[in-house]
């Protein structure tokens, strides 16, 4: 058996910029011990005016489960400060799902017998084409982390197809250097996404067992390189539930912060994902992160983050996005479909990444959003 690449070690391509950033939320998280908070500690929190990164850390422990409805109107009152009854409605577009990592909790892993596909620039036009027709003036480009099948001038064309049917558009790809992200941008992408899955560097070794995606500091310096190309703005994410899920969201919480602060043109985004169950193994789920634990996340991010966007995804239920996004998430995605060529019914389908859990159309999730009295928002405000 070869021996594994060094996780913590650039490969040969990888742009190093030498960010300071990464020490920082490492240190940050290795001090954190959520046990250690008291319900005065999380009362003192909620008081002050503005969250510190110590006041966000005692609203994400366990002591601050108990006051769960005292954040959740906190949050709630954060929310209609900075974003008003405003909910940002979009699409994913998963273009190929090609991937060089073996992740072990992950649909599109490698080493997963499941039906590939990578759609050419005509099926892609074609899926855009059948999403527009929905209003939606907002999609995220997705693609399995392969540059063999789906390399950098391919997602290119792709956002060259895409700015001109919709007014903003998100990349989730695999993790580029700083020129590759200026490209894109010229290509027509707005957005950057980059999940780091788990801040815990053992641990996220133990579950990226070959590709680039091992690379510990290369992904989780990502986000500064999109910024550093000339991206509007950026996501974080951890996937709640491969490790422990409040150091995750205090380590992922602290990176948007620092990353907002050293760069405050830039926008930042948060996602709230729980693990799902994959193909060909139903058995990955988010263990101890239930809703009242991924609604306190949800809530302590408003707090901490009142400028930030946060996005709940498909892969909770119908009932739990219409309740955040009354109270903390700002963004929801719409007539999600997680395969490959799934939304014209291309003949060259690929399996999808994960389970979904609420399948609801996009003209349904309007009407939720209406009847909650909320404001549903297609259009961009930037681009006119």
């Amino acid at each position: 058996m070869a021996e594994r690449i060094n996780h913590m070690e650039y490969l040969e391509g990888m742009e190093n910029i030498g960010s300071e950033i990464q020490d920082k939320v490492i240190a940050a998280m290795n001090g954190y011990h959520p046990e250690s908070y008291t319900e005065q500690d999380v009362r003192t929190a909620l008081s002050h005016g503005q969250c510190t990164a110590e006041d966000f850390a005692a609203l994400l422990s366990p002591a601050a489960e108990p006051l769960l409805e005292e954040i959740a109107q906190r949050a709630r009152y954060e929310r209609r400060r900075f974003f008003g009854s405003s909910v940002y409605m979009f699409t994913p577009l998963y273009i190929a799902n090609y991937c060089e990592n073996q992740c072990v909790y992950c649909g599109f892993n490698c080493k997963n017998n499941i039906k590939r596909a990578c759609l050419n620039t005509e099926e892609i036009e074609k899926e855009m084409q059948e999403i527009s027709k929905s209003g939606l003036q907002e999609i995220l480009l997705l693609t399995g982390e392969s540059r063999k099948y789906s390399d950098v001038e391919y997602i290119g064309e792709a956002c060259k197809i895409a700015s001109r049917y919709f007014r903003v558009v998100g990349l989730e790809v695999y993790p580029m250097n700083s020129d590759e992200y200026a490209y894109l941008h010229k290509c027509g992408a707005d957005f950057v996404t980059v999940f780091q899955e788990t801040y815990n560097s053992d641990k996220y070794e133990k579950l990226h067992l070959a590709g680039h995606k091992r690379i510990f500091p290369y992904r989780i310096n990502a986000q500064e390189r999109a910024i550093m190309g000339g991206m509007r703005g950026v996501g974080f994410a951890a996937l709640l539930g491969l490790d422990n899920f409040r150091t995750d969201a205090f380590a992922a919480g602290l990176h948007a912060s620092l990353i907002q602060k050293k760069y405050p043109h830039a926008e930042i985004a948060m996602s709230c994902p729980r693990l799902r169950p994959i193909i060909n193994n139903d058995k990955i789920n988010p263990k101890d992160v239930h809703e009242r634990q991924l609604m306190q996340i949800i809530c302590a991010y408003r707090i901490f983050l009142p400028f930030a966007s946060i996005t709940i995804s498909t892969r909770e239920c119908s009932r739990f996005r219409d309740g955040i996004i009354d109270i903390a998430a700002t963004k929801i995605s719409a007539g999600v479909n997680v395969g490959i060529g799934g939304h014209s019914d291309s003949a060259d389908k690929g399996d999808e990444q994960f389970e979904i859990f609420d399948p609801r159309s996009v003209d349904q999730i309007f009407s939720a959003i209406t009847d909650m009295g909320l404001q549903p928002v297609m259009h961009d405000y930037i681009y006119q």
